[in-house]
């Protein structure tokens, strides 16, 4: 019996590095042509309005909307609100919560495609990627390209281009919380002295930061930082409007020939021309499913739509449908009817309800704020009448922008009176807050020792109008007695 043969000695394995980290890509979107890309370029002007020019309107002989900080006066148009306005804050807080989570349940991530500031502004710099250097096919070859006069020149003339988008978005933010007018004048004037260090810090970390997530990082905030990608499933369901790929129609997939018909061959719709990954900003591949990366901006759809038109075929292969239509569990036209569902009818209710409570509170918010604080540092006192005195200090806030006159009377106690306002009433100027010292006197006899309840009641109506136009404000207090 013969002994088997030896095996021959295997070579050792190669060395292989194997990285926990692969560095992004950068990712160069083809521009989309459609419906759904001119909406964005609306939605992208209109938020930009908002943002660039409100802030240089003049109301009442101050900017229109201005948030001023260290004055603790927020200016909203013919709205001042203060600190003591922090309820309606609260109240917008929740109206955009529940604004979110109920556009989210109908719509998916809409907010995001058309107006996350993330979204607005990587697609500006976008704009300018293709201003200055051209369509995705020449990107991509500038970018394999080797370093020469030609390659620095168009960098640096976009480089230029974003720091000075971002430099103006930054003095813009910064526009919000110091006066616009005088801030822009003092920087471009080289006037540094007059302007306050915190609107220099706030407009250097806001423009930097738009130049970092916008243009630096991009689609990896949405992928990677954005909580919003993280929680949406918790949101979505069966009916919420999606973007989605139909591969009962698409599938399988194959080129073909511009004459070539459906019928005469045995491949779905799709072409596998992949203009569907090559024009969206977060790379994905929405053949692949509903994914978390997907911000719903649908330049797959336009580009698909592109596609279909050419080759004659209907467009919708790609398409806002929901996860339930696209399974077949009921047609795409009892999609609307779909939407009012328990959840969407839910935080619907919740969001009316806060909306018009706030509209209802602002509405009826007094003009005139008062804090009554008792003088610690003064105990009660016989005055020179021989009656019971007791001292306050009165925090006066004006929230509006006309003067107001102010009275006082105080009821609780037989015989007692406030001493300390001018006669004819105190005035109060637009947008000021004072500090006002008075004192309640009271005749021994009526008053107990200890704790006395008593409620000051003030009027005030602006400086000029009559006093039967006059708001009343009643506020508990007590009265020490001895």
């Amino acid at each position: 019996m013969t002994e088997p043969a030896a095996k021959a000695p295997q070579p050792a394995p190669k060395e292989q590095v194997i990285s926990l980290y692969q560095g992004a890509k950068r990712i160069h979107p083809k521009q989309a042509k459609g419906r759904f890309a001119n909406l964005r370029i609306w939605a992208i002007l209109a938020t930009q309005f908002v943002f660039y020019v409100i802030p240089w309107f003049n109301l009442h002989g101050r900017q229109a909307v201005w948030f001023d900080i260290p004055g603790r006066r927020f200016h909203i148009f013919a709205f001042t609100l203060v600190p003591n306005d922090l309820i309606y804050l609260t109240g917008l807080l929740l109206l955009s919560a529940f604004g979110l989570f109920w556009w989210t349940t109908i719509a998916g991530r809409l907010w995001c495609g058309y107006a996350c500031p993330q979204t607005v502004y990587t697609e500006i710099m976008l704009w300018i990627d293709r201003l200055v250097e051209g369509d995705r096919n020449k990107r991509l070859k500038l970018d394999k390209s080797p370093w020469n006069f030609s390659k620095i020149r168009i960098k640096l003339t976009k480089y230029l281009l974003i720091f000075a988008v971002c430099a103006w978005t930054g003095i813009t933010f910064a526009g919000w919380f110091s006066p616009i007018r005088p801030l822009v004048a003092h920087i471009f004037t080289l006037n540094w002295a007059a302007v306050s260090g915190a609107a220099l810090i706030a407009a250097a970390l806001y423009g930097t930061f738009t130049w970092l997530f916008a243009h630096i990082m991009r689609e990896q905030v949405c992928k990677y930082m954005c909580p919003y990608a993280r929680f949406q499933s918790a949101m979505f369901d069966r009916d919420t409007l999606i973007i989605s790929y139909d591969p009962a129609r698409g599938e399988p997939r194959g080129a073909r020939k511009k004459n070539i018909s459906r019928e005469e061959t045995e491949l779905g719709d799709c072409i596998n021309c992949t203009m569907c990954v090559q024009v969206c900003p977060v790379g994905i591949d929405i053949r692949d499913g509903l994914q978390y990366e997907c911000i719903g901006c649908a330049a797959c759809i336009d580009a698909c739509d592109e596609i279909m038109d050419k080759m004659n075929y209907p467009r919708g292969l790609i398409r806002y449908t929901t996860e339930g239509a696209l399974e077949k569990d009921y047609p795409e036209k009892q999609i609307p009817r779909r939407m009012l569902r328990p959840r969407v009818l839910g935080y619907g209710s919740v969001l009316a309800a806060v909306a018009v409570g706030l509209v209802i509170g602002l509405l009826m918010r007094q003009e005139v704020h008062i804090d009554i604080v008792k003088d610690r540092g003064v105990m009660v006192r016989q005055n020179q009448d021989g009656w019971l005195e007791n001292a306050y200090n009165l925090r006066i806030t004006n929230a509006s922008e006309q003067p107001q006159i102010l009275t006082a009377s105080v009821s609780g106690l037989e015989d007692i009176k406030i001493t300390g306002l001018p006669e004819g009433g105190l005035r109060i100027n637009g947008s000021d807050s004072i500090t006002v010292p008075v004192q309640v006197a009271v005749i021994p006899d009526y008053a107990e020792k200890g704790s006395n309840p008593i409620v000051f009641t003030f009027r005030y109506a602006a400086e000029g109008k009559p006093d039967a136009e006059a708001a009343t404000i009643n506020t508990k207090s007590t009265f020490i007695g001895e």
